[in-house]
């Protein structure tokens, strides 16, 4: 099943015969928790980015620092509007002193593209920097889970080291597959395990993509779908679009602390309006229900247990749920005022137009592996 994203459709799940929606999406989930699975990333934003001042461009665009970044890293950015609120998201990796790849969401490739030229033409004509959308020209698949190396050992040629001391995680690199096409490998996850994106010229996309599945064969390995995708980033309480809305800041997302102090960018001063940075401004968080066997909503909102579910009560919103074969219950996340100060509280999330009124607890974001150690391998 396919579901339009952007200005591309992507694969949502992949059912096999009998297999009912959420048996589908539990199955790839579980998949790639336990030995590893492929998804296609290709839709997501690519933009190339050259010059002697590349550096200065993304540092004065991202909230955190990129020019501190060392050839064969990448690292995970969140750019703000002028008026504070964040923008889009992705990891840029570099893989020369002037020569870096940033990758967006799918659905904000375009915006992101037309925000970076109004920046370098406008804003700072006299930067020395170049920008390309290759979005269309890179196909790019991401191998996630406990056996993700072992696949892609078989398909990286001699003598490209992927161990953990050759690739550590966020390592970035250029190199070669399937005994000469050139490729780019990118030790990212999104799923909270190690995990990997490969990124080859559109023209072997079809060709890397079978030889991926051939290479898995022998660890089950399972493609996963967006919906899959979606159940994984929710555990490990990774933002998304849900998230993203254009009216939260880096703090709404848990993400103040990546503001670098010593820098200026894009919407760091009106990010400090009073409003939004009052402590009482609601702040991502993650609930489960008390009763594992209710059901949440996205879109529910958040009122205290024995008040009214009326605006006056209302103390924030539920953007993201999904069932979570890890845990067996619905979890979600949201934005809850002063949300990190009432982890184990009780909360009810309230839908009324689905007649929903759920008692849940709050919890941190991060529901799966809080200590990051699965991604490391």
């Amino acid at each position: 099943m396919f579901a339009d994203a952007g200005l591309w459709l992507r694969a949502q799940w992949y059912e096999r015969p009998g297999e009912t929606l959420q048996q589908s999406i539990a199955r790839e989930a579980a998949a790639v928790r336990r030995s590893v699975g492929v998804c296609d990333v290709s839709t997501l934003g690519k933009i190339d980015i050259q010059g002697p001042d590349a550096a200065t461009l993304l540092d004065r665009v991202y909230i955190n620092k990129f020019s501190t970044l060392k050839v064969g890293r990448a690292r995970y950015g969140l750019m703000l509007r002028e008026d504070g609120f964040a923008m889009d998201d992705g990891t840029t990796a570099r893989l020369g002193e002037q020569h870096f790849i940033m990758t967006t969401t799918t659905a904000n490739a375009g915006k992101v593209m037309q925000h970076l030229e109004f920046c370098r033409q406008v804003l700072w004509p006299e930067l020395d920097v170049r920008l390309v959308s290759v979005s269309d020209q890179w196909a790019q698949y991401a191998v996630a889970g406990p056996r993700s190396r072992d696949v892609l050992a078989k398909l990286v040629d001699a003598p490209f080291d992927i161990s953990n001391e050759g690739f550590p995680r966020m390592a970035a690199g250029e190199l070669t597959i399937c005994g000469g096409v050139p490729a780019r490998l990118f030790r990212v996850s999104f799923s909270g395990e190690m995990a990997y994106e490969i990124a080859v010229p559109a023209r072997y996309g079809d060709a890397t993509i079978r030889a991926l599945m051939q290479a898995g064969a022998e660890f089950d390995i399972t493609p996963y779908g967006t919906e899959a995708l979606n159940v994984l980033r929710i555990e490990k309480g990774h933002v998304s679009g849900a998230e993203i809305t254009g009216h939260v800041t880096a703090r709404d997302l848990g993400l103040a602390g990546m503001v670098k102090a010593d820098k200026d960018c894009i919407g760091k001063v009106l990010a400090q309006r009073p409003a939004l940075v009052d402590p009482a401004r609601p702040i991502v968080v993650g609930v489960k229900a008390v009763d594992p066997m209710q059901s949440l909503t996205a879109g529910s909102h958040f009122i205290p247990v024995g008040g009214d579910a009326v605006t006056a009560n209302d103390e924030g919103y539920l953007t993201s749920v999904a069932f979570s074969p890890v845990f067996g219950q619905d979890i979600g996340i949201g934005f809850l005022a002063r949300g990190r100060e009432r982890i184990g509280e009780r909360v009810r999330a309230v839908d009324l137009l689905r007649g929903h009124d759920v008692e849940c607890v709050v919890c941190s974001p991060v529901f799966y592996d809080p200590e990051g150690t699965r991604t490391h391998g």
